[in-house]
């Protein structure tokens, strides 16, 4: 099996066996924001952040934000770029095109799916199902959609380091003017 970033495995397990789209949207996002500008696939990091988020909005029932999100995945999406990363990139993109169709025909009642992520590489989607199991997880299990601490989780976290960092910077550029 290819050497892929522990951000992305990790991503693929939330993704599939706990569904915390959130949480996949926290690990690749911090995975991206430390990547050389140089990164070739930054684009693709973006997307696949793009669908999890996407995934978040639609499990809500945010379908506008669902819709905007899988839009701009789409964009971002390369299917050689995802190949490289273990994904079967053809089906990952009609995926996303489905969804897309699915909420531009239904903006107001287009339903949340399950949907997992298409592998290529077998061995990634082995290694991702073993350490599943190992860590106590289900892979493929469906979202707990009684669970709201998963469903509002953006709700719900402690922003208080966010709203601390916003108005230092705030009474910075203050200070400056």
């Amino acid at each position: 099996m290819r050497d892929y970033p522990e951000a992305y495995r990790d991503y693929l397990i939330q993704f599939h066996a706990t569904r915390d789209f959130f949480e996949c949207h926290e690990l690749l996002e911090e995975y991206w924001k430390k990547l050389p500008p140089s990164e070739p696939d930054r684009d693709v990091w973006v997307g696949l952040i793009q669908i999890a988020v996407a995934s978040y909005h639609h499990r809500r029932g945010n379908r506008s934000g669902a819709r905007k999100m899988f839009g701009q995945a789409a964009g971002r999406l390369k299917r050689d770029a995802l190949g490289r990363l273990g994904l079967d990139g053809e089906a990952l993109l009609r995926v996303v095109d489905g969804r897309i169709a699915e909420l531009d025909a239904h903006p107001e009642s287009a339903p949340y799916r399950e949907f997992d992520l298409p592998f290529a590489d077998h061995a990634l989607l082995q290694c991702c199902m073993e350490e599943s199991k190992r860590r106590g997880l289900e892979w493929g299990t469906p979202s707990p959609m009684e669970d709201r601490r998963l469903i509002d989780r953006h709700t719900l976290r402690d922003r208080s380091d966010i709203i601390e960092a916003r108005a230092e910077a705030a009474a910075s550029r203050k200070k400056r003017t």
